[in-house]
């Protein structure tokens, strides 16, 4: 209930009406000051509003006024964020593409690492293989070395060794007979013309009698070894169409004395034939190449090796000797690089 006490007095207050008709105004008195209460402070604090309410307030208002202003957007502005929401999605597609690019170039990388290592691995599979080959050749080689060093050039027996010598006295510009090495020495350009490796009728009859030398019961346990040698003049033209290097040469010569010497029936199975070409030359190259000494067959006698297998003429009709002709079919052929030099 109001406080009577908040109650006060106060001189009559009257206010001015106009007539509705136009009559004369009147002064009709405002409500009696008496009956006018007055609130305390208590009271007016009360039915204030509270923060709250203002705040709720405050959002209707600014909801009301964006409704009533942002409802309406210029054709400008509108064609602005359309063109911009256009151009981002492109730029998102073009994104997407370029993501789908870049994994199919992974998945293609991971491919090409797989392939990779599959490559590598046969790689390796190969380079092992190539390595077991080249240890084997290796091994081959010390054997062949450790067999070469184990041939006995030496002292013949005395009965081969003084036929030998009488065979060297006989044709003393052809054959030169080396006793400490069991070597006999045919001179080359009076066993072949240059650039042949057709054995002259001189060195033939040599020839003849050194293959009943070596049938003879006394030689029959040696093997025969047949080595050609050539000074270091070059090759000419002509005799390249058929020997391309001295190589060539120097082993064809030794080939042929091998021939000629089973004609004789020296057993071919006896018998080694090789080239060296100029590379073991007696005496030292003259400047020009021309160096006769070293045009040369040398021919060893060396006793062949314990448990030696060797194949009867029978097991190997092929293999019958045929002389140094050549089929007429056979064309030259094609020159080679030599790798000795």
């Amino acid at each position: 209930m109001p406080n009577p006490a908040n109650y006060r007095s106060s001189p009559p207050v009257y206010h001015r009406i106009q007539s509705p008709r136009g009559g004369p105004h009147r002064m009709w008195p405002a409500a009696s000051a008496s009956r006018v209460p007055v609130l305390s402070t208590e009271c007016r604090t009360m039915t204030q509003p509270r923060p709250l309410h203002r705040t709720l307030l405050g959002a209707v208002a600014l909801l009301a006024c964006t409704m009533l202003f942002g409802g309406c957007v210029g054709q400008g502005e509108y064609d602005r964020l359309y063109e911009t929401n256009r151009s981002l999605t492109n730029r998102n597609a073009e994104l997407q593409r370029e993501r789908d690019e870049a994994r199919a170039q992974a998945d293609l990388m991971r491919g090409n690492i797989g392939s990779s290592a599959g490559t590598l691995a046969d790689l390796q599979a190969q380079n092992a293989a190539l390595k077991a080959q080249l240890d084997k050749a290796l091994a081959d080689f010390s054997e062949l070395q450790n067999r070469i060093a184990g041939l006995k050039f030496g002292p013949l027996d005395s009965d081969t060794d003084q036929a030998l010598a009488a065979l060297a006295a006989q044709y003393p510009d052809l054959i030169k007979y080396d006793s400490s090495r069991g070597m006999l020495r045919f001179a080359s350009d009076l066993t072949f013309d240059s650039g042949s490796d057709v054995v002259k009728e001189d060195a033939k009859r040599a020839l003849a009698a050194l293959g009943q030398i070596l049938n003879n019961s006394a030689a029959s346990g040696y093997d025969v070894y047949v080595e050609g040698h050539t000074d270091s003049q070059r090759i000419s033209s002509n005799t390249a169409k058929r020997f391309p290097t001295n190589r060539y040469l120097s082993a064809a010569r030794s080939i042929s004395v091998i021939n000629e010497l089973a004609k004789l029936g020296v057993k071919p199975g006896r018998m080694l034939a090789a080239g060296w070409g100029e590379w073991r030359p007696a005496v030292p190259n003259t400047s020009s190449g021309n160096t006769p000494a070293n045009r040369r067959v040398e021919i060893f006698l060396v006793k062949a090796s314990a448990g030696t297998m060797m194949l009867d003429e029978s097991q190997v009709p092929a293999e019958r000797s045929s002389g140094s002709a050549k089929p007429k079919s056979e064309k030259p052929p094609a020159r080679p690089v030599d790798m000795s030099k």
